[in-house]
Parts: C-alpha cells; sequence; structure tokens
C-alpha cells in the first residue's frame, strides 16, 4: 500500500471515531439475507463493514450489495454487543470503506477501546 493511500485511510479512521462519537450512531448494510460482509484486504478472515454516516454506507448499495439498505446501529450497542460478537466470532472491522473497498481493517476490541476513551 503507498504512502499518500496509508494516510487516507487512517484520516477517514480519524474521521469515522470523531463523526461516531459526535452523533452516537454507527451504520451498516443490511438486506433480507443479513448483513454485508466482504473478505479482508491481508487476512483470511471476513470483515464487517461501517461508516460513519448513512450518506457513505448508501454509496456501496450497488453491484452485489443492490439489495441491501443502510441500517444504524447505536454506538452503545455496536460497542457492547456487535464488537464482542464479532471478536468472539474472529471478524475484523471495515472502517469507513471506500468505493473499491478500501479501508482500514481493525481488530473488533480495538476499536471498542477506541471508541470508549476520550479523545
Amino acid at each position: 500500500m503507498g504512502l499518500h493511500l496509508a494516510a487516507d485511510l487512517n484520516a477517514n479512521y480519524a474521521r469515522f471515531l470523531h463523526r461516531v462519537r459526535e452523533t452516537g450512531v454507527v451504520w451498516g448494510l443490511k438486506s433480507v439475507q443479513g448483513w454485508a460482509i466482504c473478505p479482508s484486504n491481508g487476512h483470511t478472515l471476513d470483515v464487517i463493514p461501517f461508516w460513519s454516516d448513512q450518506a457513505y454506507a448508501k454509496r456501496h448499495c450497488v453491484n452485489e450489495w443492490s439489495s441491501y439498505r443502510p441500517a444504524s446501529i447505536p454506538l452503545e450497542e455496536f460497542v457492547g454487543v456487535w464488537l464482542r460478537g464479532m471478536h468472539s466470532d474472529g471478524e475484523l472491522v471495515g472502517v469507513k470503506f471506500s468505493a473499491e473497498l478500501a479501508g482500514v481493517e481493525v481488530d473488533p476490541l480495538a476499536l471498542a477501546k477506541e471508541l470508549t476513551v476520550d479523545p
């Protein structure tokens, strides 16, 4: 990964943390089959992508995810239930993925810690 791309992804991650703390909401993509999941870009694990705003999530409701719709998750539930469950299931969190599904992939418990510590 190039330095500029890494810097952009890390900046997106920081913006995600700030915005989610500010709004108290995380956005994922959901369909009748469940939540959107994609393969990791660097691991053999699955990644569940999340965004800080409904509009960012909605941009991904195309192609193989055209039947999905943005769905909100309250931050307290995301940290207390989702991230713990994802850790137990061996999944990663995809943070604010781009249209090319590039983004920071983070351990769920590491993200939980970052979201619950004052900046």
